[in-house]
């Protein structure tokens, strides 16, 4: 295990070693929240969750409960440890199996007011599968907010069911947002900040899950 920057309290996070887990930087994460704005009572998906790391920032800033979706053994051994270090248990789920297989067999009743998918670069088409498929299902708040972070190079994807917010780039990473379509606020903008489509911070994406 490696010691990554924590969002806890500041307490630092583990990530098993080598790049096949690269959790995001301190600094994406602050930026994301940061456009994110209030997330209080959230209940929170996080997709593809590695370290645990965003899902774990959302609690730290007011969200009830996250459930946090990982099938690699590292990752998962690590994100276990994470919630058991930040006494997180009893506000947590996590489900041991591909993003695809989990989707399907979430609970009759789940609506996520907040979904955080960061995948491996390689399967952003199988993370909108897995996004559509979870709107089909009825699993998403009217006034979902749904983040899903992908390679700078391509553009952020349409989602049926979804509308299009923008796209946040911080070096080679960037993260697209995305707001229900049924019960948006009046003004989608303060929501999210500026509806201005793709824009660029001089933020380091340094790591990141996958």
């Amino acid at each position: 295990m490696r010691v990554i920057a924590g969002a806890f309290g500041g307490r630092s996070l583990v990530a098993p070693k080598g790049q096949a887990t690269r959790p995001t930087s301190d600094r994406v994460r602050e930026a994301l929240f940061s456009v994110l704005g209030d997330v209080t009572d959230a209940l929170v998906l996080d997709l593809y969750a590695g370290t645990g790391a965003l899902g774990i920032e959302a609690l730290s800033r007011g969200a009830k409960r996250a459930v946090f979706v990982e099938n690699a053994r590292p990752a998962l051994d690590a994100l276990r440890r994470n919630l058991d270090t930040l006494n997180l248990r009893q506000v947590t789920s996590v489900v041991a199996t591909p993003v695809a297989k989990a989707v399907r067999g979430l609970t009759a009743g789940s609506r996520f007011d907040l979904v955080l998918v960061d995948p491996p670069y390689a399967d952003l088409n199988e993370a909108v599968k897995a996004l559509q498929a979870l709107v089909r299902a009825g699993h998403c708040a009217d006034d979902v907010r749904i983040v899903l972070e992908h390679a700078s190079r391509d553009a952020g994807p349409e989602i049926e069911g979804l509308d299009f917010e923008m796209t946040r780039r911080y070096g080679d990473t960037s993260m697209s947002f995305y707001l229900g379509r049924i019960g948006q606020p009046d003004d989608p903008a303060k929501e999210l900040g500026s509806n201005d489509g793709e824009s660029s911070e001089d933020v380091s994406s340094g790591d990141r899950d996958e």
